[in-house]
């Protein structure tokens, strides 16, 4: 399952990996977020419209490769893989669209 803890009370909640579902992919430790909850029950969470998060892998750029759409792969902390653009390196914080997954800017 997964964490939370309500930053008011400190009370810890816990969601099944079925309940958060696809949404996993944008939870990096520290992310403040909506719990839905129902009679009392936590059920589902509420994503941001963007999460920053770092990158852990990704292939050095080539000056003057654009044959890819001037892009390239970058695996995140969370182990979600999105295209970004060459310039991009190991250890940069991104900016991710939860709606769509999609690289957005560099935070």
């Amino acid at each position: 399952g997964y964490h939370f803890m309500d930053i008011n009370s400190f009370e810890e909640l816990t969601l099944s990996a079925a309940a958060v579902g696809d949404a996993a992919n944008y939870l990096p430790d520290g992310l403040e977020l909506e719990i839905v909850a129902f009679e009392g029950s936590p059920i589902d969470v509420e994503l941001p419209v963007t999460v920053d998060m770092e990158v852990v892998e990704t292939e050095p750029g080539v000056r003057g490769d654009t044959t890819t759409g001037a892009t390239k792969q970058a695996q995140l902390v969370t182990g979600l893989t999105v295209q970004v653009p060459l310039f991009v390196e190991k250890g940069n914080l991104l900016r991710i669209d939860t709606r769509t997954g999609e690289y957005q800017a560099r935070a």
